[in-house]
């Protein structure tokens, strides 16, 4: 089951505010012990450290994961993204292909302004079915990837990735962070 926490409406109680057994959502994101599973972490870091003051902790990032477990080491240079990693990692039918890419497409014609849509159709309550489906659609994906790319994990290719997911939220928490451009496609140095 996923479920979305509509950030816009609850602001930043919706980080400090506390559960029964007294932990935020703020303790569990800024936790070393909790692991959490983002692919490419640096935007989302970027965006919780900048607005709500969050440094995220115990990351395991999906696309790092994905890159120390291709058979190929010639083809590390550059990391894949999501869909990618989707449509090549998982053993998906062709008409779970052609919804998950008909969901993100829709998704991008309402929010892309290259493609007509507007960012704004994030900040309309309640969220319409389609925006509600993009959001939820990727996640949806994560623990069947990340059983994939840790079940070919070595201890040696786990450490490295904690690391460089360590250093990808430093990075991103920075003053003169770029989370766009041509960079963002170039696997870390300390995983080719």
């Amino acid at each position: 089951m996923t479920y979305v926490i509509d950030i816009h409406t609850l602001g930043k109680e919706a980080f400090c505010t506390p559960g029964r057994a007294g932990t935020t959502l703020k303790d569990i994101f800024e936790s070393e012990s909790i692991p959490k599973v983002f692919f490419d972490v640096r935007n989302d870091s970027d965006a919780v450290c900048y607005h709500f003051g969050i440094k995220l902790a115990g990351i395991q990032d999906l696309q790092l994961m994905e890159l120390t477990t291709r058979r190929i080491q010639l083809h590390r240079k550059y990391l894949f993204g999501l869909s990618k990693c989707v449509e090549g990692d998982l053993s998906l039918t062709i008409a779970e292909i052609r919804g998950w890419k008909e969901t993100k497409e829709k998704g991008l014609n309402l929010f892309a302004p290259e493609r007509g849509g507007n960012y704004e159709v994030f900040n309309i309550r309640p969220l319409s079915d389609a925006v509600m489906q993009y959001c939820i659609q990727d996640v949806q994906f994560m623990p069947k990837l990340w059983r994939q790319y840790h079940s070919k994990m070595t201890r040696l290719s786990s450490v490295k990735v904690q690391a460089a997911s360590r250093e990808r939220v430093a990075l991103s928490q920075t003053k003169d962070y770029n989370g766009k451009g041509q960079h963002m496609a170039l696997a870390p140095v300390s995983l080719r």
